[in-house]
């Protein structure tokens, strides 16, 4: 998203240069000349392009992660200032001056040196401004780019722990089961004894029993 900032950035750029270079050449005209009415004509609808792109701008940099947002909109402020700039020499060469055509020569030529620097200031900064972009975004991009390592080896962690936790589960499920079987056999065995108990018992109450009845028989024959 930010090579779409990047791309109306230059579009503006070249805009704004090519807008400067026509009021230049439209503060030399004479007002009321038909040449000028058209030059006035195309400045606006330059001025009309360039709100566009500053819009798109805009939309644009507000879409973006904070970090990046509010480097593009301090920027964009910077755009419309110049905009701001070029509207006004617009608005004063459609509002036209009683001179003489000397006068606007003479300033015209103080005005184009004026401008000719200032674009060469203005392509400068926009120089400046593009390659410092080009810089944030690759360094945005290898940002991204460890964090996506970094997720990915974070998935990769909880597909572990998660494969972990569940031979976890199945051990478990297998300990429980193994438990429940141990508790079914200690009953049967405890059912068993408390029989074997009983028997044993009756046995020996048969066996003291007979006993009882021998002696008795012995000693009633005596």
């Amino acid at each position: 998203m930010s090579e779409v900032f990047e791309g109306y950035e230059r579009q503006y750029c070249e805009l704004s240069a090519n807008l400067s270079r026509k009021c230049s050449s439209a503060g030399l005209l004479l007002d009321g000349a038909e040449e000028k009415m058209q030059k006035i004509s195309e400045l606006k609808a330059g001025l009309d392009d360039a709100d566009v792109l500053i819009r798109k701008m805009d939309l644009e940099a507000r879409s973006l992660q904070p970090s990046v947002k509010a480097v593009l909109l301090a920027k964009l402020r910077e755009y419309k200032a110049d905009l701001n700039k070029l509207k006004r020499e617009v608005k004063k060469i459609s509002s036209g001056n009683q001179v003489s055509r000397e006068e606007l020569l003479e300033s015209g030529m103080a005005d184009g040196q004026a401008v000719s620097v200032d674009q060469r200031q203005r392509l400068a900064m926009s120089t400046e401004r593009l390659n410092q972009s080009s810089d944030r975004i690759m360094e945005s991009r290898r940002t991204m780019l460890e964090t996506e390592e970094l997720g990915v080896s974070i998935l990769q962690d909880l597909h572990h722990q998660r494969d972990t936790l569940l031979h976890s589960h199945r051990k478990l499920h297998g300990v429980d089961d193994a438990i429940d079987k141990s508790k079914k056999i200690l009953t049967a065995m405890s059912r068993r004894m408390s029989r074997n108990k009983l028997i044993v018992g009756s046995v020996i109450a048969a066996l003291v029993l007979a006993i009882i009845l021998i002696l008795y028989f012995k000693l009633s024959h005596h």
